[in-house]
């Protein structure tokens, strides 16, 4: 239940009867965000003795028993990462290892075992490979891919499960928001919290998204795209939106994002963001950022801007946050910096300028 498990080794088991190649051509026209999937999925089982059974194989359902442990006790962890395909039609993915370590960190809060990082990758590599045809090219297209792992024991006992699935599937996407590049409307709630302190915040669990969504259903309610949460505690701190890290841009230049406390998810787009921010002379603080400076801020122009960031938006302006009893708007339009690092970030995953972090994995 290590990081330095050996590495697994995976067989391949190619599809017999894969998508046709005019009906694949009609999905990467428009692909959408999460509604088509490849030909492909790899799979792992984990057992005390270790990891099996690993490989590619044909996409299709998992049967699953009635009493699997993780429709019980939601013992259930996930990634997000792209494939993106380059002008000269290579492809290559964004950070895989980052991926990979975090979902072993995961996996220890989880009580889940931990993939070897480097398995991880070959996993991610193995589908991309087998379903190269499924890259889109052109725009802002890519291949979300997402790998993730349950407990797959048939056990209804309140306890670590001793059987585990992992598993890794992809699926073409198109643009996260429909709207397009353009700033989104976010509701603040004040009744319902993301994590707490002890909790499970800093992992990228199922449960913490399970539970965002009844806060997210009440932005919908009120108009809004998505929603923000703050501490648990002192009801007061800035924390994250439903699935995405936040950045504040001040009048003077300067760029706040609210620090990690372990009730916030260690963004890999955050982190990259950090980076290229300072790469271009921005002052960033990793701090505890309140609403009421979020608040005051905006209203008295020193707060300019607004966006959040994540693997599957990108990075995406804010132009209204709205709560019970009233609401502020930071602009109609992404501003400077916001397009600025989001111009950074994309070209360096689409190939269009230079990789000095050595962030760029190349598949194919």
């Amino acid at each position: 239940m290590t990081a330095t498990a050996p590495a697994l080794e995976f067989s391949t088991t190619l599809a017999s009867n894969p998508v046709s190649p005019e009906r694949r051509s009609e999905i990467l026209a428009n692909p959408g965000f999460g509604t088509n999937f490849t030909d492909h999925m790899v799979t792992a089982t984990w057992t005390p003795d270790g990891w099996h059974d690993a490989g590619l194989r044909p996409y299709a359902p998992l049967a699953l028993d009635p009493a699997t442990a993780v429709f019980h006790y939601a013992q259930a962890i996930f990634e997000g990462l792209k494939a993106y395909r380059h002008a000269d039609g290579s492809i290559w993915t964004f950070r895989p290892s980052a991926n990979g370590e975090r979902m072993a960190r995961s996996a220890h809060r989880m009580a889940l075992p931990a993939l070897p990082a480097d398995s991880f990758v070959e996993a991610v590599d193995l589908l991309v490979r087998a379903d190269a045809d499924w890259v889109p090219a052109g725009g802002e297209t890519s291949l979300y891919l997402r790998p993730f792992m349950f407990a797959s024991e048939v056990f209804l006992g309140v306890r670590p499960a001793k059987q585990v699935t992992f598993c890794v599937i992809a699926s073409p996407a198109g643009a996260y928001f429909s709207s397009g590049v353009k700033p989104v409307d976010i509701w603040l709630s004040s009744e319902y919290t993301r994590a707490a302190p002890g909790g499970t915040g800093a992992a990228k669990c199922a449960g913490n998204y399970a539970a965002s969504l009844i806060a997210q259903q009440e932005a919908i309610e009120h108009g809004c795209d998505q929603v923000c949460f703050l501490d648990a505690v002192e009801r007061k701190w800035v924390e994250e939106l439903g699935g995405m890290n936040l950045y504040f841009v001040h009048a003077n230049g300067s760029i706040v994002t609210p620090e990690l406390t372990g009730t916030i998810l260690e963004g890999i787009t955050r982190d990259s963001i950090l980076a290229l921010a300072a790469d271009r002379g921005y002052k960033v603080d990793e701090r505890r950022f309140s609403i009421d400076e979020w608040r005051e801020g905006v209203a008295s122009g020193d707060i300019t801007e607004v966006f959040a960031c994540g693997t599957a938006a990108v990075v995406t302006p804010l132009g209204r946050l709205a709560w019970d009893g009233g609401e502020l708007s930071m602009g109609s339009e992404p501003g400077p910096v916001t397009k600025e690092i989001r111009s950074a970030l994309l070209d360096v995953q689409y190939g269009r300028a230079d990789d000095p972090h050595g962030w760029m994995h190349r598949v194919v």
